[in-house]
């Protein structure tokens, strides 16, 4: 299992990720600011790790790594504040079926001072000619302390994490007056008592080839189309899933819509889509389905069971407002779905685009 430590401050953070690691027994404390030495070029000035694709997969390979190796819980003290960052590595993590218990430290300003980070000491190499002889100083100090512009900003992120996800996600720890050590005693207490469950994640299996999912697009009486919110990966998505083996791609569509919102369709599908979605590490892409399934009564909205473990959220939505909702290639593949269904064709795409028009 991995207990995720959140909060406002990283050094806060840290500070009781250490004192986890050493009172909690089995555990191994795994710094993920450590895989940035292991990248081959360095981020961009001003970058946050969370943001790099080749960071997000060594995270989930290292962490994968660890817990086959040592067993155990691995404590990961990292500050996330985007939940489409949250989605992403809890739900590959989950892939892994490794548990994620997530919480947040909650600390005010006097208590995060005085957890602060200590002043660490850098020896360099600093050269100066004299005369024959090349004049050399060791050491310089060099403060923990953070800008005060990113520190703010932060600070910002969090505020809103916390209004619009993240209290409903990680579990609340009080910062404890007497340091980072009680905390960290608390902490492990929840966890002895039952009292701190794992993110209620589907552990779905990531795929080892490529799939064939098929997706649905339902109406209201609008003509909005119905989007869910996925827990286990970011952005939002048609309802749908992936094929299984030996299924028509139709049933799987009507499976999906049933365990996803509780609706059981009648009749049958109509394909709009067919669409090659290219592999993109750690993806392996496939072919992609999208059909229409058709007007859903008004009576019927009351009945979606959302959210769940596995979607988060529901809406009907113009095609206007998925363009902001939707990744770049389901969007374009739902344009092309809506022009099918008024033309009463089907649409073949590749990477979302059409090979003929």
């Amino acid at each position: 299992m991995i207990v995720w430590i959140n909060g406002a401050s990283g050094a806060a953070v840290r500070a009781v990720a250490r004192e986890v690691s050493a009172v909690l027994a089995d555990s191994t404390l795994f710094d993920p600011r450590d895989l940035l030495a292991r990248l081959p070029v360095p981020p961009p000035e001003g970058s946050e790790p969370l943001d790099l694709p080749l960071w997000r997969r060594l995270f989930v390979e290292t962490a994968a790594a660890l817990l086959d190796e040592v067993g155990g819980v691995l404590v990961v003290p990292l500050p996330l504040y985007a939940q489409e960052r949250r989605d992403h590595l809890f739900g590959r993590l989950a892939s892994r079926a490794i548990a994620v218990h997530h919480v947040r430290v909650e600390a005010d300003e006097t208590i995060l001072h005085a957890w602060a980070e200590p002043v660490r000491t850098e020896t360099v190499r600093v050269e100066a000619a004299q005369g024959d002889h090349l004049a050399t100083t060791a050491t310089r100090t060099r403060p923990a302390s953070v800008n005060g512009t990113a520190a703010a900003a932060r600070t910002t992120a969090y505020a809103t994490a916390l209004a619009e996800w993240l209290a409903a996600d990680a579990h609340p720890l009080p910062a404890d007056p007497g340091g980072p050590r009680p905390t960290a005693e608390a902490l492990a207490g929840l966890l002895a008592s039952g009292a701190l469950p794992a993110c209620p994640i589907v552990q779905t299996a990531e795929p080892t080839a490529e799939t064939l999912a098929a997706g649905v697009l339902l109406f209201d009486e609008t003509g909005r189309f119905l989007l869910v919110d996925p827990t286990y990966k970011p952005g939002w998505e048609f309802p749908g899933g992936v094929v299984e083996r030996g299924e028509a791609p139709s049933l799987a569509g009507l499976r999906e819509v049933e365990e996803e919102t509780g609706i059981r369709l009648r009749g049958t599908l109509h394909l709009l889509v067919v669409d090659w979605e290219p592999p993109a590490p750690p993806g392996f892409g496939g072919m992609r389905l999208l059909f229409d399934g058709g007007r859903l009564p008004e009576a019927a909205h009351a009945s979606l069971a959302l959210p769940g473990p596995e979607l988060r959220d529901w809406r009907f939505v113009t095609e206007e407002e998925a363009a902001k909702l939707l990744p770049p290639v389901r969007y374009a593949r739902l344009r092309w779905a809506l022009r099918a269904r008024r033309t009463g064709t089907i649409a073949y795409l590749e990477r979302g685009t059409p090979l003929t028009d």
